[in-house]
């Protein structure tokens, strides 16, 4: 297993350097350590014990698809402390190649990352790129969007790429369909994703250097969704995955598939929600019992000139920002907002994509710190607390909640003022 360090923030006390240690003596190459959990909602703070480092869950993670952060640099990632982050399998398979990553060492050679790297196993682009793809039981006929190709992603020759990539969390390719998507084609692609996790767990050539996360599948369906719990549970693997969310559902089924799956995954075990990224998603779901989620969200709204703040985002491009001299959140200490006023990012924006480098470096830094004071709070044993005083500066009154976060959130005993 290769070397362990901490890195980022939040675990750097002497209990939880010996904590790491005594992890890290262990074979598996993940442990967890559940360092508090809320006495009111399933939120926990967790340490996750990586190859590379330790991450402090509740954790967000970048988005890196094809090994690079769009408008920011891996110096700049880890300045703000990012502890993980997410390439994905399909992209960096298709070029430069899983070969030629090999080659530099892996995918923390050729990118220069010294952190932790989790992989997507390619499965979401039968979503993404359904129209260039063919599923069937060997695995997915994708035609390449670059060269017009067919290639074909089987559950072996995923964990194959990304033995090759090194990623210290795989992902099991599974059978993804549109979470808005009923009827037989969910069930189909339940039962599918459980017997290609098994294939996915006989490829793996890496188990003491490389965790294998499973996915859990089912669409709305409470009773698909349950019946791939029940089975995925009794696999051997390393983490969970809440798949198959997040895509256009309504935002009551939605949370309801969350707290279900939390529910039923072990204690033992991190807990990813996938594809998530907006700010009242993220609290809301660490209070449903998640731990860890991406999103490119924060990355491409700041290519718009959105910018992430603690009451909804901000658009710099508008002209009421024009003679504003003021950061884009005075509270944030994010190299953007201690060098640039919003009146500078308005102006660049008009001729230099260096403003969108700035907004990113805020975005990430945003969710970086969202997560951090979310975790502060479950320690401290204020998280309810928390939430509340989130909501109120995230919308101006009661009456703007989300009646979808309201609900949630009073399944797990909180109410909103």
């Amino acid at each position: 297993m290769a070397a362990t360090t901490e890195c980022g923030a939040d675990v750097n006390t002497s209990e939880n350097n010996m904590s790491v240690k005594k992890a890290l003596s262990a074979a598996s190459p993940l442990a967890l350590r559940v360092v508090a959990e809320c006495p009111v909602t399933k939120a926990r703070a967790c340490d996750l014990i990586l190859p590379h480092c330790a991450v402090s869950t509740p954790v967000f993670m970048p988005v890196g698809t094809q090994g690079t952060m769009k408008g920011i640099t891996v110096d700049q990632l880890e300045g703000l402390g990012c502890q993980i982050c997410l390439g994905n399998t399909y992209h960096l398979g298709m070029r430069p190649g899983p070969d030629l990553i090999e080659k530099a060492n892996g995918l923390h050679g050729f990118m220069n990352w010294k952190r932790n790297l989790l992989t997507d196993s390619g499965g979401f682009q039968m979503v993404s790129l359904v129209e260039l793809s063919e599923v069937m039981e060997e695995g997915v006929l994708f035609k390449s969007p670059y060269d017009g190709e067919e290639i074909l992603l089987s559950p072996e020759k995923s964990i194959s790429i990304q033995n090759s990539l090194g990623s210290d969390i795989m992902m099991q390719l599974d059978d993804v369909v549109s979470s808005t998507v009923s009827g037989p084609r969910v069930e189909e692609a339940m039962h599918r994703s459980i017997r290609w996790l098994d294939r996915c767990i006989a490829a793996n050539k890496n188990p003491d250097k490389q965790n294998l996360f499973a996915i859990i599948q089912g669409g709305l369906n409470a009773e698909l969704r349950q019946a791939c719990l029940d089975e995925m549970t009794q696999r051997d693997v390393s983490g969970f995955a809440i798949g198959g969310l997040s895509g256009g559902e309504e935002k009551n089924d939605f949370w309801r598939m969350v707290t279900l799956s939390t529910d039923h995954l072990p204690r033992e075990k991190p807990r990813y929600l996938m594809g998530v990224g907006y700010a009242v998603d993220l609290v809301v779901c660490v209070a449903l019992g998640c731990d860890m989620f991406d999103c490119v969200f924060p990355t491409r709204t700041a290519r718009f000139g959105s910018a992430l703040v603690p009451w909804g985002s901000l658009q710099v491009k508008q002209k009421q920002y024009a003679k504003d001299f003021q950061p884009i959140d005075p509270d944030c200490p994010c190299p953007t907002c201690k060098r640039h006023s919003r009146a500078f990012l308005h102006a660049l924006f008009k001729s230099d994509t260096a403003a969108m480098h700035y907004i990113t470096i805020h975005n990430i830094a945003y969710q970086l710190t969202l997560m951090r004071s979310v975790r502060r709070s479950i320690v401290d044993g204020c998280f309810p607390e928390f939430i509340r005083t989130f909501m109120k500066r995230m919308f101006p009154s009661r009456d703007q909640y989300p009646g979808w976060a309201v609900d949630a959130l009073a399944s797990v005993d909180v109410t909103l003022d």
